[in-house]
């Protein structure tokens, strides 16, 4: 099982579709194994965008990330980072393909609704940024066997 990192970004709760984007991971059949409401400190910022800290644009998108509440989810399953890759769609709404949560709630190219990790290497370093060892919890979902087999599981070893 793949775990990957998801933040549901100010726009998101402002907006108050924290609920449907949650529902629509859920429904995919992707396990929730950490979630969290906090505020982003100047530091996560700087840690979570490390590549983005000398670009121009790296303080708008700081005061964005800082201003409001965030959550932070993980969520796991086999082919989690590319699946919810592909659940998030463009990175700018207007680009996004309708299906997609920026497709579907997003036309802007500054706030963008969500984060999803890009890969499996950058979620394992972003998850440690948001979540303690013991905030992310193990379990097996009953519902599991209804959308992931031991096929499934084995093919994405």
């Amino acid at each position: 099982m793949d775990r990957t990192l998801i933040l549901l970004k100010p726009d998101t709760l402002e907006r108050g579709l924290m609920g449907d984007v949650i529902s629509r991971f859920e429904r995919k059949g992707l396990t929730i194994v950490g979630l969290k409401m906090m505020n982003m400190t100047e530091e996560m910022a700087r840690q979570h965008y490390h590549e983005h800290v000398d670009r121009p644009f790296f303080p708008s998108l700081k005061e964005f990330m800082t201003s409001h509440p965030i959550v932070a989810l993980a969520i796991e399953g086999v082919g989690s980072v590319e699946i919810c890759r592909k659940m998030t769609g463009a990175t700018f709404g207007m680009k996004a393909e309708p299906g997609t949560i920026r497709g579907d709630y997003g036309i802007s190219t500054g706030c963008n609704l969500i984060h999803s990790s890009e890969n499996k290497e950058a979620a394992a370093r972003e998850l440690q940024i948001f979540f303690q060892e013991n905030e992310v919890f193990s379990y097996e979902p009953a519902v599991r066997k209804w959308v992931v087999t031991q096929e499934d599981i084995d093919k994405a070893k």
